[in-house]
């Protein structure tokens, strides 16, 4: 039995993993897809100390850091099923393997919003897809539609554009809630036009996507001609898991913590976006600050011994 299990493979995962592994705690670090939602992000410009630095890198660096200690055991699988046992914690994998820990720190991350509107799934992967960053490159040339108002795609549309031939931003408000950064940014962009107060109804293709179909008229049509649409319209908290170990959630629908980041179960704690801490402000620096701060917490109620301390209150 390992002393703590951290699920999740991004940020605050592979912070907390750092963290417990100088603790002298045992550590397995396990979840389904290497950096999270940190693979996404193309150009990362507010990372304390780096000015220039891409997403990927930046989590292969942490990975790399995690993954240095010889107490660290690193673990790529979905795991399907949480429970709780006499001595702590049973994870049940995918594969149907199964692990156990004395202590569970979430960092399960968010997963990206659906619009759910008629065409988006049939398409999906057929020009609708939900990481400009990621697919912009295979439409090299052509013409795409960003849907969103947030830094994804603000960010988005700003890559998108360095390869497109045109990008239409639709976003349903007349301002853009993106860092100021962001909005100079694709203002820069000639091959950029903004299609404001206007909301996604329907993707339309034949086989592929061939179109968009707005709520109301622009330009004196409710739909425009795109090859590709890429959704970027936020994202949902990745809570399944705790919820199956009676976790609490907030009104947001984020995983409950307190300023310990514990939850409402004994030995049960969390970090990264998954949570309600850091006033919902998801970054790189707020997620690494509060998977230090879970590992301490792990640390601390293991030093106390089991049942000291652990719930939130």
């Amino acid at each position: 039995m390992t002393d703590v299990a951290i699920i999740g493979l991004g940020c605050a995962a592979y912070t907390a993993a750092v963290y417990t592994a100088r603790y002298k705690l045992d550590t397995l670090v396990i979840g389904e897809e290497e950096g999270g939602m940190g693979m996404t992000a193309v150009e990362v410009g507010n990372w304390p100390g780096d000015i220039d630095v891409t997403g990927p890198d930046l989590m292969e660096r942490y990975k790399n850091h995690a993954l240095s200690f010889d107490n660290v055991t690193h673990k790529v699988g979905r795991v399907e099923k949480v429970e709780q046992t006499d001595d702590g914690f049973r994870l049940t994998m995918q594969s149907g393997d199964t692990e156990e820990a004395r202590t569970i720190i979430f960092a399960t991350g968010s997963n990206k919003r659906h619009l759910d509107v008629p065409g988006e799934k049939e398409f999906s992967g057929k020009g609708v897809t939900y990481c400009a960053t990621c697919d912009a490159f295979f439409y090299r040339g052509k013409d795409v539609a960003v849907i969103g108002g947030g830094d994804s795609a603000v960010e988005g549309a700003a890559i998108a554009a360095q390869v497109a031939n045109k990008v239409y931003l639709v976003h349903r408000r007349n301002e853009f809630r993106a860092e100021p950064y962001w909005v100079d940014k694709v203002n820069e962009k000639e091959n950029v036009e903004f299609v404001l107060e206007r909301n996604l109804v329907e993707v339309l293709g034949d086989g592929k996507v061939t179109a968009i179909k707005l709520d109301k008229e622009w330009n004196g049509s409710d739909e425009i001609k795109v090859d590709g649409v890429f959704i970027e319209v936020g994202s949902i908290p990745a809570v399944d898991l705790p919820k199956q170990l009676g976790c609490e959630m907030d009104e947001r629908g984020h995983l409950k913590v307190d300023d310990a980041m514990k939850t409402n179960i004994t030995g049960v704690f969390a970090a990264g976006d998954v949570t309600s801490a850091s006033n919902h402000f998801a970054q790189f620096a707020t997620a690494a600050g509060e998977g230090s701060v879970a590992a301490n917490t792990v640390f601390a109620y293991l030093q106390a011994g089991e049942g000291h301390g652990g719930a939130m209150g």
